[in-house]
């Protein structure tokens, strides 16, 4: 049981370091996670008497 808790240790702590590689190397791949920019617009309507 120990044995197969370690590797899977191992694994989660080397998909970690391949997301953190892979967030900073994607923009030199031409991979960008900007969003969108897209202009939000909600009409109001006052009761003002």
């Amino acid at each position: 049981m120990g044995r197969i808790l370690k590797w899977l240790f191992y694994l989660v702590v080397l998909a970690v370091a391949a997301l953190v590689v892979y967030a900073y190397a994607a923009p030199f791949f031409g991979v960008s996670f900007a969003p969108e920019p897209e202009p939000i617009s909600v009409p109001v309507e006052l009761d003002v008497d």
